[in-house]
């Protein structure tokens, strides 16, 4: 299972999103679930930057270490890598549905992570960028709930193959 994060900048939610599944899968036993994580943003504006140092910051400070991810925009090749691609909210699952091939099966792809997962509540991960310290744990809390429920939903023998 190839799995992609999606958002708007790939600075904030999406690396967070990526570093945290990254590490869970990481301590997995036996063989992986999920042979590639990687992240994306809907848009170019932060291409080949870090992550937000409040997003860094905030991951390091529960053990993830974000430092080697750089941002990198969405392309359409990355519906023929990933098995998975899931998008942090609305907004970006409508530029993945956008952006993918006409065909079925990339279409069927592209999903909301926290409802994917299978997470009550809240079905998008607010974008932390223009707020305060609060909307970085925030993501880090969702991102961590949503990424032991995707794993184990991965667990289920439809899953896997």
């Amino acid at each position: 299972m190839r799995i992609l994060f999606v958002c708007l900048g790939n600075i904030c939610r999406s690396p967070t999103a990526h570093g945290v599944f990254r590490d869970l899968v990481a301590r997995e036993p036996g063989r992986p679930l999920a042979s590639c994580v990687d992240s994306a943003g809907t848009g170019a504006y932060h291409v080949g930057e870090p992550p937000d140092p409040r997003t860094h910051g905030a991951a390091r400070q529960r053990g993830y270490d974000l430092g080697a991810l750089r941002a990198r925009q969405l392309v359409r090749e990355d519906f023929e890598r990933f098995d998975l691609l899931l998008a942090m909210d609305r907004a970006n699952l409508r530029h993945l549905r956008q952006l993918a091939p006409s065909s079925v099966v990339a279409r069927e792809r592209a999903h909301l992570f926290l409802e994917y997962a299978g997470c009550s509540g809240l079905q998008e991960v607010p974008d932390p960028y223009q707020g305060g310290a609060e909307g970085f744990e925030q993501v880090l809390d969702l991102v961590e709930e949503g990424a032991h429920r995707l794993l184990a939903r991965l667990r289920e023998p439809v899953h896997r193959g």
